[in-house]
């Protein structure tokens, strides 16, 4: 993120602490994707990721006069996020399904799509990395922290976090048949 954009979050934030309804929607509206995919990912299910994501922007609303901007808001709101994503798996008792991850492999088409990935592919093949790679994914790429912000979130090293995206992401190609032959 560039420095003028996140003076440009900061601003809308503190607009939005201050009351005014239309920054609070702009946050709404700036995030409403990330927060909804990271909790898709952590259920496997619409309907729970649409809760939670009602919810998670219900915390923002009622504890934003507490953010005090000692992270960045995308941090903040990630961590809300997965905390939210927790609670309701605890509160729930629900456990995401695994996907069996012979179902992610291409299926023979016979048109010119056939070399083509779906959104849904690649989040099914998301959805069959252990939960620890799938957050720090998620972190890096969906609320685009820095592997910094995202160690101190997710409470491991710096080095972990790296590991962890990089391991996501090569069985991800390998999962999706896009794996360089050696």
């Amino acid at each position: 993120m560039s420095e003028a954009s996140a003076r440009d979050v900061d601003t809308v934030v503190e607009s939005a602490q201050g009351g005014d309804a239309d920054a609070f929607e702009t946050l709404v509206r700036a995030h409403a994707d990330a927060v909804y995919a990271h909790a898709l990912r952590f259920f496997g299910d619409r309907q729970l990721a649409e809760d939670a994501t009602q919810e998670v922007f219900l915390k923002v609303f009622r504890s934003l006069g507490g953010f005090d901007g000692r992270s960045s808001f995308t941090t903040w709101l990630y961590r809300l996020t997965r905390n939210v994503c927790i609670d309701m798996l605890r509160r729930n008792r629900r456990v995401p399904l695994p996907v069996d991850p012979l179902e992610v492999a291409p299926r023979a088409t016979p048109d010119f799509s056939d070399g083509v990935l779906t959104a849904e592919s690649v989040e099914r093949a998301i959805s069959t990395l252990p939960p620890e790679d799938r957050d720090a994914l998620s972190a890096v790429t969906l609320f685009d922290l820095s592997y910094e912000d995202a160690a101190s979130v997710l409470g491991v090293p710096v080095g972990t976090v790296k590991s962890r995206v990089f391991r996501a992401r090569r069985l991800l190609l390998g999962l999706l048949g896009l794996a360089k032959e050696a």
